[in-house]
């Protein structure tokens, strides 16, 4: 039997529940650990930036305003379609990372127990952010958390897979859509867990994930006015206080980079991070 040639991957974005290539048409190598090539990622332009922008915006409505137990659903969903690529992943992982194989499926199934560990949250987020508020006079006060918007995430660059869904996960869960730029070294774990998003019944446009240049991403991101806040894990410290700055002009909501074990447990910091508080005074009666 004849050898048989290899079948390359090619590597798309993901964009408004659709798989485009760059705009721009540009791509940039992808290497392993050691240098070795593993493929060509796309390199994702501004016009891409503000497309995915435009995408996550449109599906706002629909995602923010479905049930806590669908979005619940949806995330788990996500789980079980993931467990069931664990050896595609865990091989992607540990040629982007460097990993023994059983580092590698450690850091799959921790990314796979945190999309049910946040999935279980969509319902219970209101009983921990919300509050029946003391008030001096005859009226109800009732606060309830609601989700900030069009979240840009600039996702981890040392934890390709773990790092991006302990990011991604959580801004979801609560009804915001997200754009996020993948780790600029190892893209590859992300644009895969793209293919799994579109099969997952997650509506189109909740998330967007664009691969390229973090800090040539970042900038349209921070400064776009249609972008409600953002997620700066993956930049660093100069990158960072760049795009606060850049943020500030539009008064942004800003989680800023800090030293994270993405391995630990999470707690409820991220899930909180993007929400907004809706205060509803109601009257008593007499």
């Amino acid at each position: 039997m004849a050898d048989r040639l290899s079948v390359f991957k090619t590597y798309k974005l993901y964009v408004g529940g659709k798989f485009p290539r760059s705009e721009s048409g540009r791509v940039y190598e992808v290497t392993d650990s050691e240098g070795n090539w593993l493929a060509n990622a796309p390199l994702a332009s501004r016009k891409d930036a503000r497309d995915a922008v435009v995408a996550a915006r449109k599906a706002f409505g629909g995602w923010s305003g479905a049930t806590a137990y669908n979005r619940g659903q949806i995330l788990y969903r996500v789980a079980e379609m993931l467990e069931g690529r664990r050896a595609q992943f865990t091989a992607e992982v540990a040629a982007a990372e460097g990993l023994a194989e059983a580092e590698a499926a450690a850091q799959v199934d921790a990314a796979v127990d945190r999309w049910v560990w946040y999935a279980g949250w969509s319902d219970k987020v209101a009983q921990i952010a919300g509050s029946a508020n003391p008030v001096a006079g005859p009226y109800f006060n009732l606060s309830s958390p609601e989700p900030t918007g069009v979240v840009a995430v600039l996702a981890p660059q040392e934890s390709s897979f773990l790092g991006l869904v302990s990011v991604l996960a959580p801004a979801i869960v609560t009804g915001n859509t997200v754009v996020a730029v993948a780790s600029e070294r190892a893209p590859l774990p992300a644009l895969s867990l793209a293919e799994v998003l579109a099969t997952s019944d997650l509506p189109g446009g909740v998330v967007n994930l664009l691969s390229g240049r973090t800090a040539e991403l970042g900038a349209p991101l921070a400064a776009h006015q249609d972008v409600n806040a953002i997620d700066l894990a993956g930049a660093d410290a100069e990158l960072a206080a760049e795009l606060e700055t850049a943020a500030a002009d539009n008064l942004k909501r800003v989680r800023r980079p800090a030293p994270v074990d993405w391995s630990a447990d999470p707690g409820t910091g991220r899930l909180l991070s993007f929400l907004e508080t809706k205060t509803v005074w109601h009257p008593t009666g007499v």
